[in-house]
Parts: structure tokens; sequence; C-alpha cells
């Protein structure tokens, strides 16, 4: 449980390095007339990523769950690829990259980098790390409740986003 709890930590860490970059890039963005969308959905995200951090952590103590190597392997090897995905979205979109959707007007999608083949990598990441990171220590109801309350918010959070990125390209 210890290396696991190291992992659930340092993926912790690796989200309040991401809140930096995102609040370094929506001054960038803001000073360029940035425009927000949606707003409303964004603290329930941020409830639902630290949720599964504490969850990650609390379900293998206290459903006794053991690591069960042939499950734990496999997923650490997603967790650590879709952090690795993760980063490759981040760079690829520089300052436009955030957590909050805020759109430049005058600017176009970007289709470089991992956006040339999927047009929401970063989503991907998010989808694959969710189900991942609780199964590295067999959390399996911590999947499960995650996967599923983010399937929702994506739902909310891509219709949001489309909108936004059509816009500016309709404009």
């Amino acid at each position: 449980m210890f290396w696991y709890a190291l992992l659930v930590l340092g993926v912790a860490a690796e989200r309040v390095v991401e809140l930096v970059v995102a609040r370094r890039n929506t001054t960038w963005t803001f000073a360029r007339a940035g425009v927000e969308h949606g707003s409303g959905h964004y603290p329930v995200m941020v409830f639902l990523h630290t949720a599964l951090l504490v969850c990650c952590l609390l379900e293998p103590v206290l459903a006794h769950r053991p690591f069960l190597p042939a499950l734990g392997w496999p997923m650490l090897a997603l967790v650590l690829s879709s952090q690795a995905l993760r980063w490759w979205c981040i760079t690829t979109l520089g300052p436009y990259w955030n957590t909050r959707v805020i759109v430049v007007p005058g600017t176009r999608p970007i289709d470089t980098g991992p956006y040339r083949f999927v047009r929401h990598p970063n989503y991907a990441a998010v989808v694959v790390e969710v189900a991942a990171l609780p199964l590295v220590h067999s959390a399996w109801l911590s999947a499960v409740v995650f996967s599923a309350a983010n399937a929702v918010l994506l739902t909310v959070r891509l219709r949001c986003e489309n909108a936004a990125l059509a816009r500016v390209v309709d404009a």
C-alpha cells in the first residue's frame, strides 16, 4: 500500500502542477480577450477529481483490497501512459491548454500533436486514468463509480467545449 499511496500522491502533485500551468495560461488567454465557457461545471470537475484521489487511498485500506500483480501492473502502465498523453496534450496546446474552457477569439483549433489523431486526446487520457488509477490497487468500486460520474461530466464538458470551439471557427 505504501507504493500505491506514493503513486496517488504523485498524481495529486501532478494535478497541482497542472493547476499552476492552467492559472498561467488563464492569465495569458484573458489578456488576449479569451472568453470562458461552462464555468458552472468546473467546481464539479474539481470535486470529482479530488474525491477520486481520496477514494483511491481509502478504498484499499477500508475494504482490504489487495494488490493483484496481474491487474495492478497493467493498470500502472495505463496510468503512466495516460500521464504521458496528458503532457503531450499540454505541451502541444501550449498557452491554450487549460483546465477551464477558455477560447481566444480569432484562433483556430489545434490539429498537431495528438490532436492529429483524436479531437480530444486529453479527455481520453482522463478516461483511462480515472478507470486505471484505482485498479492499480484493486479499488474496483472507486473505478466503477468515478468512471460513471466522469462519463456524465465529460458529456457536459465535451458539449460545452465543442460549442465554444464551433463559435470560434464559425466567427
